[in-house]
């Protein structure tokens, strides 16, 4: 059932996230903070562009989010402008941005003071699973507010599922980030174990990936990382935000996270080599310079 909805944030995950939402069916205003983005946004999917997030989010059934810190995610909802401050009785906002298990709570709670619904949504899939339309969605929040929010996510999303209340969608993402952050390193060092040993790296993927060490990171990022090709991608400092937000949950839950913390320097030093906007497969760019003695 086409609904009245409204999207904020049109970056690489947003901007097709949206796209996906107008070839659905739906009615879709978008809003983002270069307007110009917004109206490129209009011209390629109809629609039409909103001056605030307010304006965006008034009438709308569904509001949608995906923007880049704690900071921006408070100021689209409880800034002065601010979606909350539109959002009528009955509607969810459904936040998409990978942010902290804190701010999903604290708007879950403003958000029921308002008689309307929030969904922490946060997702995993890159922008290649943004513009396929298949992404992996991690949701916190009610029963009631997923059974409305989910069949309108079902328009980018290759698998959407409810974790438990607020902040759920938020924590499960952090584990996500968690285990990514160690395959990466630990296909960085194979690969630099198998140049150094005199192997054909390529030919030890072919054998290994079919075994027991297979890995989305392995089949989509091996070639690119041995070709020393990192301009593309999730970047080293959009994930340094993410770890951060992970070893600071730790820090309260009592967790233990020393490969995390150790992977979290290890993408600082990539930072420091440049690569503060290359993939997360970089690490495997400083492995190739310990290997060389060039650090």
């Amino acid at each position: 059932m086409a609904l009245r909805v409204a999207f904020i944030g049109l970056g690489v995950m947003g901007f097709p996230m949206a796209g996906h939402l107008a070839r659905a069916g739906h009615e879709v205003v978008v809003y983002n903070r270069t307007a110009a983005k917004a109206v490129y946004w209009v011209e390629q999917y109809g629609g039409r562009s909103a001056p605030t997030p307010a304006a965006a989010a008034e009438g709308a059934e569904i509001v949608l989010a995906c923007v880049g810190r704690d900071s921006d995610v408070h100021e689209v909802t409880l800034g002065g402008q601010g979606a909350f401050g539109a959002m009528g009785k009955g509607a969810v906002f459904v936040d998409h941005t990978t942010a902290s298990a804190g701010i999903a709570r604290k708007l879950a709670e403003k958000a029921r003071g308002r008689d309307f619904g929030f969904v922490d949504a946060p997702v995993s899939g890159g922008e290649q699973g943004a513009k396929n339309g298949q992404l992996t969605i991690m949701c916190g929040g009610s029963e009631a507010d997923y059974a409305k929010a989910e069949p309108v996510m079902a328009a980018y999303a290759r698998q959407c599922r409810l974790l438990g209340a607020a902040g759920s969608g938020q924590l499960t993402k952090m584990v996500n980030q968690i285990c990514i952050a160690g395959v990466v390193q630990g296909l960085s060092e194979g690969l630099s174990f198998a140049r150094a040993a005199g192997l054909d790296p390529q030919a030890v993927v072919d054998v290994i990936s079919k075994g027991a060490a297979q890995s989305w990171q392995m089949e989509n990022r091996h070639k690119t990382m041995l070709a020393d090709h990192f301009e593309h991608g999730f970047a080293v400092e959009w994930m340094r935000k993410d770890l951060a937000i992970c070893l600071d949950e730790a820090r309260r839950s009592g967790a233990s996270l020393p490969i995390t913390a150790l992977i979290d320097q290890f993408y600082a030093e990539v930072e420091k080599m440049g690569g503060r906007r290359w993939d997360t497969s970089s690490l495997f760019a400083r492995m190739e310079k310990l290997r060389d003695g060039r650090v």
